[in-house]
């Protein structure tokens, strides 16, 4: 044998195939790498998981504004494995369906499904059937959101996440070197952190609620006296907000300020006032049913030996 357990874990990473369709091609192959490729897409299983309500929980969420710049959009679109994901063709069609919601605004997938796509003379919808009988595995485009005004948008780790964020401020400071900096920094937190809402003023009610109940069973859990109870809960509380909510989080390229703070060390640097307005991020496959892959070094592993 002329292969080791790291080259059928390479193929699979690369083709998405099965362990064991991954180590027969790589014997066929007798150990080349793109020889096995090969042999796989010619017998179609770089596909073989094409099944009726089989999830695709791979693909990308991509991330663009508009040439003019006033228009950002994010979105993720959905394929069966990580191979076809990286395949040109796959993104161009992603980055197309971009495109024609920057350009047509619909109101939501089913509205996008029936846009005619930019760049072509195909509805969305003829588009994506074609894509899928092409390149072979199911293909869905799960989600979008679009912002206009001053915006910025960011992709991390090639489509893993998408980012757009928009801010209230004037078009002048938006224009300007260091206001993109800053956006940009802004978004890259947004990637890193995830919060879940943008300010407390977001949190919905019921959720603070739930939150102080927990609290204070916390509290009461301890044994702490019922007189100081309140106070260690609305301790607890501003914690709980630092965590969850973007402009109170402790900013990660300068844990001496919190993000509201680098903002309006910004403003003030511009001139002006800045505030972030709203945010999506998309991170692929999230919420989907995934395969459990834990453990597939190990099983490699027990296989070529």
């Amino acid at each position: 044998m002329n292969f080791t357990a790291k080259d059928v874990a390479a193929l699979r990473e690369k083709t998405g195939c099965g362990m064991m369709d991954c180590k027969k091609a790589l014997t066929e192959a007798e150990g080349n790498m793109d020889k096995a490729v090969d042999l796989l897409r010619e017998k179609g299983l770089a596909a073989s998981v094409k099944k009726a309500g089989r999830i695709a929980a791979e693909g990308v969420a991509f991330a663009t504004v508009s040439e003019c710049g006033k228009v950002a959009v994010v979105i993720e679109v959905n394929a069966e494995t990580d191979f076809v994901a990286k395949n040109a063709e796959f993104q161009a069609f992603v980055k197309t369906c971009a495109d024609t919601v920057i350009a047509q605004n619909p109101a939501d997938v089913e509205a996008l499904l029936q846009c005619k796509a930019e760049g072509t003379d195909l509805t969305v919808d003829a588009l994506l059937k074609e894509k899928i009988l092409v390149i072979g595995e199911n293909i869905k485009i799960r989600r979008f959101a679009r912002y206009e005004g001053v915006v910025t948008s960011y992709v991390h780790a090639g489509g893993r996440i998408g980012v757009i964020v928009k801010f209230d401020t004037t078009d002048e400071i938006g224009a300007t070197d260091a206001f993109k900096t800053y956006a940009h920094n802004v978004a890259m937190q947004i990637a890193a952190m995830n919060a879940e809402y943008l300010d407390e003023a977001s949190v919905p009610a019921e959720r603070v609620e739930k939150e102080k109940a927990i609290l204070t069973q916390q509290i009461v859990d301890e044994g702490k006296p019922a007189n100081i109870a309140e106070k260690i809960v609305t301790g607890r509380l501003n914690k709980f907000f630092k965590e969850i909510c973007l402009v109170d989080q402790v900013y990660v390229q300068d844990s001496s300020m919190t993000v509201k703070q680098y903002t309006e060390s910004v403003a003030k640097e511009l001139g002006g006032d800045i505030k972030i307005a709203a945010y999506t991020r998309f991170e692929k496959g999230e919420g989907l049913e995934k395969r459990d892959d834990s453990n597939y070094a190990a099983e490699i592993a027990s296989m070529v030996k």
